[in-house]
């Protein structure tokens, strides 16, 4: 009898055991926008999985959608680490301030901030060189359109989207000096209403062609119904528009969720500032569309790839004027990572102010 007893309570243990590796660690994500949005939440989402198959039952993951870049931020961070988590992603620049606040009131809790800049023992940045992608869709986009009149559609004027802006203006102005490029600030990483009236709007305007860096596929799918082109934002949207979907940046998020979400069962996290592009693999471009773009720009877009990740091309290689014409980087250098991840000037060529 003493034998069962003892046999039950070993298998009890045993179990209990089990229960708490199932989950060794909880993830939490705190997302601006839905999964559903097949942008930019869609692609961490993604990441987000990848890491749990990766890892699986040593995590366990929740993530809290559609959360404002506010208080609301805020509360909904402080309940993830309230309820125990030991990981959270926070996946958008304005949550910056509010990732802070938190981790200060949870110095045991690890947090990463997805493009930010401030740091503590507790929060690491990371971010994806989205810039490297842009140069190559502006390669495309300069070739292609015929109007020499390109549509621009906007969310915040931080330097991750002015940077975008003018990587893309600068190899598009390289392959075709007379393009011209039209801007849309929508205020919002995620409105598809707005964000398809800024494309009407400027398709109106003469533009054969809509670039995007808001995360909804509403503009390629205007373009598409106007029979302009486009590109797609963050993930391949081509199924959604696959008549103007010339090709997209993908974000691609997994493998480095995988290697925190490691590193914290590990004990090895630390904080640091991740940049990483081509090279890295945490950039990369989506299918090129063989049904818009002709054989020779799908090469040369490819071998603008493969310069970057080698480095034999920089998007901000000199020289570059701002547009008061002051040289801000010399012929034969290279932006360095200070001005890009501070950028808060248009090249020279582009119209227009930067919204203060």
């Amino acid at each position: 009898m003493i034998k069962k007893i003892l046999s039950i309570l070993s298998v009890l243990s045993i179990f209990s055991i089990s229960q708490l590796n199932a989950a060794d660690k909880k993830i939490g994500f705190i997302y601006i926008g839905p999964p559903g949005d097949h942008g930019w939440t869609y692609m961490h989402d993604v990441g987000r999985k990848y890491m749990e198959e990766k890892l699986g039952d040593s995590i366990s993951t929740t993530y809290i959608e559609n959360v404002p870049e506010n208080a609301d931020a805020v509360r909904s961070i402080r309940k993830l680490a309230q309820s125990g988590h030991d990981l959270i992603f926070t996946t958008s620049f304005n949550y910056m301030d509010q990732t802070l606040e938190v981790a200060k009131e949870f110095p045991d809790v690890k947090f990463e901030h997805a493009t930010g800049f401030q740091r503590l023992d507790n929060v690491s940045t990371y971010s994806a060189r989205f810039y490297e992608g842009r140069s190559v869709i502006g390669h495309i986009a300069g070739k292609m359109t015929e109007t020499n009149t390109i549509g621009y559609i906007v969310s915040f004027p931080i330097p991750e989207v002015i940077r975008g802006i003018n990587a893309f203006y600068l190899a598009a102005s390289k392959v075709n000096p007379d393009v011209k490029i039209k801007i849309i600030w929508v205020y919002s990483w995620y409105d598809p209403g707005k964000e398809a009236d800024a494309a009407n709007t400027l398709i109106n305007q003469g533009a054969d062609i809509i670039v995007q860096h808001t995360d909804s596929y509403a503009p390629c799918q205007a373009a598409e119904k106007a029979g302009v082109l486009a590109f797609g934002q963050a993930s391949n949207q081509e199924a959604f528009c696959p008549n103007a979907h010339m090709t997209a940046i993908e974000d691609i998020w997994g493998p480095y969720y995988a290697a925190k979400a490691q590193a914290v069962l590990d004990g090895t996290w630390k904080s640091e500032d991740t940049w990483h592009g081509f090279k890295e693999g945490m950039v990369e471009m989506s299918p090129y569309n063989e049904n818009l773009l002709p054989a020779d720009l799908i090469a040369e877009a490819k071998a603008m790839e493969a310069a970057i990740e080698d480095g034999s091309f920089h998007s901000f290689e000199g020289p570059i004027y701002n547009q008061a014409g002051e040289l801000v980087v010399p012929e034969g250098e290279v932006a360095d990572d200070g001005m890009l991840a501070g950028m808060m000037f248009y090249v020279q060529g582009i119209d227009g102010d930067i919204p203060q």
